[in-house]
């Protein structure tokens, strides 16, 4: 029947995110997603546009995954375990997959594909979101005393420090040293005991 869609678009794009996330979106071309996919390259195009529109739908799963992940993650009674919360879902999402997947965010602004205008948007909003994310949660004030920095910065240093993380899991895949340097940065943002 036309305009209606012949193939399982969870699926489609379970198969794309899952793509994307291997190997990025500069090299991933629509032979590729199709491949994927098991869906034609004119369905997927009459379907969603393009190569990138293709991307930021799967994106948008990614993002969404994440910060439910990250939200779990950033329960806690302390700073501290906020923090350390917050990195092993980071980590966890990072060396997930065999072999391990890295970071969609940093795979993405790494490639040259922030380059294009609404990936750069999509990616950014992404990092604002998960960075109010992390200032919410430590802004409580059963939790802010037991912070060296104000929420806001700590927050910002945060997200920022996973961008590195990512980098790190890429050269050398030690989810054990990751954990390590994780914990260097939590301990370097709460106060000690008085």
């Amino acid at each position: 029947m036309a305009g209606v869609r012949q193939f399982d678009e969870a699926a489609a794009m379970e198969a794309a995110l899952a793509l994307f996330w291997r190997q990025g979106l500069a090299a991933t071309s629509m032979p590729d997603l199709a491949g994927a996919t098991g869906v034609q390259r004119g369905s997927l195009y009459n379907a969603y546009g393009d190569k990138e529109a293709i991307f930021l739908r799967a994106f948008d799963l990614y993002a969404e995954r994440f910060l439910a992940a990250a939200r779990a993650g950033l329960a806690g009674e302390t700073a501290e375990a906020v923090l350390s919360g917050f990195f092993r879902a980071a980590i966890a999402s990072m060396t997930s997959g065999t072999p391990p997947r890295g970071c969609l965010t940093t795979k993405t602004a790494s490639d040259g594909s922030v380059a294009l205008p609404r990936v750069r948007e999509r990616l950014k909003a992404f990092l604002d979101a998960l960075t109010a994310l992390v200032e919410e949660a430590l802004a409580r004030p059963d939790l802010r005393a037991g912070l060296a920095v104000a929420p806001d910065r700590a927050a910002r240093v945060v997200v920022t420090f996973t961008r590195g993380l990512a980098v790190m899991e890429r050269l050398d895949g030690d989810r054990d040293g990751l954990a390590a340097l994780a914990d260097a940065l939590v301990a370097s943002l709460v106060r000690g005991p008085a």
